[in-house]
């Protein structure tokens, strides 16, 4: 085996472990609240409020916001693991050390996303566990459920780690959660059909890249879409190569890493 691939292997099964049990080790702050929180959402929004809501395409409304919150805890969970992950290792200067040593950018950007998206996966099976305790799921394309959930935690792992590349303090890893992803999130069609929005109001909607994913995600479980899931693939495998070049480019510039 060459020696090259055998080093970079064993590189990246370094940084994915120490990525995958850091927040295994603290699972009661990484994976039980957002069971605890999805729990409240469906108690209040699924059985209070939904019992006096119409069905949703034939769909009864807390079955409609299941795929939904799923996919509204992945997203933030995979951000959330490599913007801290990595800022945490930028502040105590341990990645200036991987920056000079013969591993491969490439191999640094993978480690991180592979322990995002884990986090993000993980949390999505934890999510659609408690949702079973409210309400019967079953899948209707396996094929979409699976693809759109490892695209999505992808996207989000890679969008955390470049805020965490040009973070220059903790408040600035908090800045775009709080202000550019909660509002596209609560946007994107997790508790409501855009259907229900003015039409000029739709088509301003469907440009919210979390809505195409949130859509595609519940077409995946319940079978109903408001969006065209190929143009979501498009729009989704899109972001995915942007996002990585641009990521890869900022790491091998050293931008906001070497002073």
């Amino acid at each position: 085996m060459n020696p090259t691939i055998t080093k970079n292997g064993i590189a990246l099964y370094t940084i994915l472990r120490k990525e995958v049990v850091r927040f295994i080790r603290i699972w009661s702050q990484t994976l039980i609240p957002p069971a605890i929180t999805v729990t409240l959402y469906f108690i209040i929004f699924g059985k209070l409020i939904g019992s006096q809501l119409r069905d949703i395409q034939g769909i009864s409304y807390i079955q409609y916001i299941v795929p939904g919150l799923t996919m509204m805890s992945m997203i933030t969970n995979s951000y959330a693991n490599t913007s801290a992950s990595f800022f945490s290792a930028k502040f105590s200067k341990s990645i200036e050390e991987m920056l000079v040593s013969s591993m491969p950018n490439y191999i640094i950007l993978l480690g991180y996303l592979f322990g995002g998206m884990l986090r993000g996966l993980l949390v999505g099976i934890v999510v659609m566990l408690t949702s079973l305790f409210f309400v019967p799921i079953h899948i209707q394309h396996l094929e979409v459920f699976i693809s759109m959930a490892v695209l999505a935690s992808l996207i989000f792992s890679v969008a955390g780690l470049i805020n965490a590349i040009f973070a220059k303090s903790f408040d600035d890893i908090s800045f775009i959660p709080t202000f550019v992803l909660t509002p596209l999130t609560y946007l994107g069609g997790v508790f409501f059909s855009i259907t229900q929005l003015p039409v000029a109001w739709q088509k301003l909607a469907s440009l919210n890249p979390i809505l195409n994913i949130v859509d595609t995600f519940r077409y995946g479980i319940l079978g109903i879409s408001d969006v065209n899931i190929y143009h979501s693939y498009t729009m989704v495998c899109f972001l995915v190569v942007v996002l990585l070049i641009w990521c890869l480019v900022l790491l091998q510039k050293g931008v906001g890493l070497r002073s």
